[in-house]
């Protein structure tokens, strides 16, 4: 039973990292679209699609929440917008490989945060993979004299997103129902702006883009459905596990199908990430292994 479960598991971590990792594949189809617009598309087929979900599920209930909780999803909702928009702005602008730098500095970011506002200690080695890491940024500000915003800004909003949903304790499908509909007037007032500006692409293009932008609420909730069915199913040392295969797949796309440039300073530091999440994940993986073996000692 319990291998079985494990199974499931991993077949959702690689449905929800495997779809995240084309999903630029979708915003490539609809670059001829403002960013702005796209974005306000993601949130409002979202909401209607998780709505449907809760719905046929019978869970509306769980959108229930002390006004404590709205507070802090306020918050997080600005921080999924912002994540949302520059993502999009980047692979509209042909900058796949930055959001993918972005995604393999997440994991990074989200330790150092714990630190910080967590009061988390790390340990030796994993302060080495952030020093190293921190080295790779360093090389892209000294060589270009300017810092990878896009990377950065993606890797810090998903971070602060995690901390503050840390201790939320809400199911997936509801919290980022709850989420989106805290975005959907700001959405609204967006599309009516388009649309009285004559800027609305929805409806004005062809039957192709319209059917692609409804489809961003699938884009967005099928992969964070996948996860949370992984997330019940596996540890989360095993869900790490998977989570570098999402950019690994952005970045073969950014370079093979979409032939964005990977010059030296690119490999440089992308190397220096890498080696860092290597560190990392070793030393992870031989921390809990020797807790594990050391529990088994003591039963």
């Amino acid at each position: 039973m319990f291998e079985k479960q494990t199974l499931h598991g991993a077949y959702f971590a690689l449905s929800a990292y495997l779809f995240w990792g084309f999903i630029p594949i979708y915003f490539k189809f609809v670059d001829h679209v403002s960013p702005w617009e796209i974005l306000c598309h993601r949130v409002v087929w979202s909401v209607i699609l998780l709505m449907g979900i809760l719905v046929y599920t019978k869970q509306l209930g769980a959108l229930k929440v002390e006004a404590r909780v709205i507070r802090r999803l306020l918050l997080t909702s600005a921080l999924l917008s912002v994540n949302w928009l520059v993502y999009i702005y980047a692979i509209v602008n042909g900058n796949i490989v930055e959001t993918s730098l972005g995604y393999f500095i997440n994991p990074l970011v989200s330790v150092f945060l714990g630190v910080i506002f967590l009061s988390e200690r790390l340990r030796p080695l994993q302060w080495l993979a952030i020093v190293i890491a921190a080295s790779g940024i360093a090389f892209q500000l000294i060589y270009f004299g300017a810092i990878p915003w896009i990377a950065l800004t993606l890797a810090f909003s998903f971070g602060f997103y995690g901390l503050i949903r840390k201790n939320l304790n809400l199911p997936s499908v509801s919290g980022l129902a709850l989420e989106t509909t805290l975005i959907l007037p700001f959405a609204s007032l967006g599309l009516f702006w388009f649309y009285t500006t004559g800027n609305l692409d929805f409806g004005a293009v062809n039957l192709q883009t319209d059917i692609l932008l409804i489809m961003g609420g699938f884009i967005t909730s099928f992969p964070l459905l996948c996860f949370a069915a992984a997330v019940t199913r596996l540890s989360l040392t095993s869900i790490g596990m998977y989570q570098y295969i999402a950019p690994s797949l952005s970045l073969v796309l950014a370079i093979i199908v979409y032939d964005e440039p990977f010059g030296v300073d690119r490999i440089i530091t992308f190397t220096c990430i890498w080696i860092a999440l290597v560190i990392f994940t070793l030393e992870t993986l031989y921390y809990h292994r020797k807790l594990s073996m050391r529990g088994v000692a003591n039963a």
